[in-house]
């Protein structure tokens, strides 16, 4: 190997370490790879093509990031203009913004993955870009053309462009639709806006008109209703706590455990901490299991009559 082609190789593998191991075909050529190099490494499997233009490094991505960043870089400017900006650094852009540098980014079901707010799933990787055409599907992309889509919408996230949590859930609520394969589904989108939540992350209001986080949540909207409780307050803050259920009238705070958000050690000893803060500021805390709302109806409508009474009465 001469001189030359050794110093491509460490400016190729240090483009693709910041990027998940993989690399555009302009970075390639930023880095001093000409074309016919870069068709010698192919055959000698030091390059393995992923999408037209792009190729990981190495070998093929073993983890989503791998893959995601692909996905931006069949779209994005920087996969055209061999940009070898850091991508995992955000002050390396300087004064252009993160859309403005590389063009597309990571969105909807894909982002929310990113985001840790769906579980991963095999499928076509979600690459939104802005404006309204001129250019052409790839395999194993969706991609979403945004005449909306705007700087404040985008950030990076382990080094991957992508919409932030407020963007994200606003683009599923778009797509979510009963049975529509490849899209999110109501019941998804949900479980996203209430891991949203779980981690902190600022998605705004976030919910649709009765603001439930998920089915369990709404199970017991309609308890209450089909019982003729008052409306309590649905996901609302008390200090740090954000509550499912709230009579502020009354100091009455519902809790909803589904075995999803609630189980393990930790999490038991988070729960009771929580409650013990929150009985410190003078509420009743009530937990109710997913058990208990689907087959103790009765039980549990007359626990929070009997509740509710007390409040008032105080």
């Amino acid at each position: 190997m001469d001189a030359k082609s050794a110093r491509a190789d460490g400016r190729i593998a240090e483009i693709a370490s910041r990027q998940h191991g993989v690399i555009s075909v302009g970075q390639l050529r930023m880095a001093g790879a000409t074309r016919s190099a870069v068709q010698r490494r192919v055959q000698a499997g030091r390059l393995h093509r992923l999408h037209q233009g792009v190729y990981a490094v190495g070998y093929a991505p073993r983890n989503p990031e791998g893959r995601w960043m692909a996905a931006v870089l069949a779209y994005g400017a920087a996969g055209g203009r061999g940009d070898a900006c850091g991508a995992g650094d955000s002050t390396a852009i300087g004064a252009t913004t993160v859309l403005g540098h590389w063009g597309a980014v990571l969105s909807h079901r894909s982002a929310a993955e990113l985001w840790a707010l769906l579980p991963v799933k095999a499928g076509a990787i979600d690459i939104s870009v802005p404006g309204g055409g001129g250019r052409r599907r790839r395999k194993g992309i969706r991609l979403h053309r945004s005449l909306s889509l705007a700087s404040a919408d985008v950030t990076l996230r382990r080094g991957i462009p992508t919409t932030n949590p407020l963007r994200t859930i606003s683009d599923l609520q778009r797509v979510a639709r009963p049975g529509r394969q490849g899209l999110v589904t109501a019941r998804e989108l949900r479980r996203a806006i209430r891991q949203a939540d779980v981690l902190g992350l600022s998605i705004g209001s976030g919910g649709d008109g009765d603001r439930t986080r998920s089915d369990l949540e709404r199970a017991f909207l309609r308890l209450c209703r089909r019982h003729h409780l008052p409306e309590p307050e649905v996901n609302v803050r008390i200090g740090p706590y954000l509550v499912d259920f709230l009579w502020r009238d009354r100091c009455l705070v519902v809790e909803t455990d589904g075995y999803r958000y609630h189980r393990g050690r930790a999490a038991f000893e988070d729960d009771r901490a929580r409650d013990l803060d929150l009985r410190g500021l003078g509420f009743e805390v009530i937990r109710l299991a997913e058990g208990q709302l689907r087959d103790d109806t009765e039980r549990v409508a007359e626990v929070l009559v009997a509740a509710l009474r007390v409040g008032a009465d105080g």
